[in-house]
């Protein structure tokens, strides 16, 4: 993939400038002012600190269905492109959580928006690089790469976020080429032993129906994209972990 490098200083979204993009580029901001995650969920990005940048892949002559698989695979790009930073093999402690978090530790270092725009889809990633300080609310629950030190070298360290950028990409455009040809498919044993979520108990607010949440034992992901609890499949939710078995 020959990827084509749009920045801006400001942006009020990055997936917003992507719409006016064709596929291959991609946008990125120093400071992003109205970032959004899933479910209208906000990103709050101090200027300079972070990795934002919104990708356009054409998904032209493609199912709907294996498109929605997307954010699987934009989600073990963010893992592998990390794990390409610091040689074979992934940082300790990554792992995907079911749609679109990378989780760090268990603290989320990463999420994916992918939206469908015609026969494009603009693949929105955030991972959160050179932030020290997070709003009290999510202090305990999300990481950044210097805080953790993964990447590189001791923890409290500046982590280029251009280096970041294009290991990132990198694996994007390799991993994208698989999936046009096979989908999910290929990447199924690898995001299972990445599947932060699979042998746990959880709990699952679906968005695509009005039902009580679906609570049991996560079987992991499917090669569809769902997301098998208790041998249901669920297409689209939010899920929370409930209690952890004693693996």
């Amino acid at each position: 993939m020959n990827w084509r490098i749009h920045e801006k200083d400001v942006s009020v979204s990055t997936n917003l400038d992507a719409r006016d993009g064709v596929a291959g580029d991609v946008f990125t901001a120093v400071s992003q002012t109205g970032g959004r995650g899933r479910l209208d969920h906000r990103w709050l990005s101090p200027p300079g600190a972070n990795l934002t940048m919104s990708a356009v892949l054409s998904v032209d002559g493609i199912p709907a269905d294996r498109a929605a698989t997307l954010p699987l695979v934009a989600g073990l790009a963010v893992v592998e492109g990390l794990g390409d930073m610091v040689g074979p093999g992934r940082p300790e402690g990554l792992s995907l959580k079911w749609p679109n978090d990378v989780l760090l530790d268990g603290k989320k270092l990463a999420g994916i928006l992918c939206e469908r725009l015609g026969d494009n889809v603009i693949v929105g990633i955030g991972v959160n690089v050179n932030q020290r300080k997070f709003p009290k609310e999510l202090e305990n629950r999300a990481v950044s790469l210097c805080l953790s030190g993964s990447v590189p070298g001791k923890a409290g360290g500046t982590v280029p976020i251009e280096r970041v950028r294009d290991a990132v990409l990198g694996a994007l455009g390799r991993l994208y080429g698989e999936w046009v040809d096979g989908g999910l498919s290929p990447f199924v044993d690898r995001i299972s032993e990445i599947d932060f979520l699979k042998g746990r108990v959880v709990s699952v607010v679906q968005t695509d129906e009005d039902d009580v949440p679906v609570t049991g034992v996560c079987d992991g992901i499917a090669e569809d994209g769902t997301l098998v609890v208790g041998g249901r499949h669920i297409w689209a939710g939010e899920a929370h972990v409930a209690s952890v078995d004693n693996m």
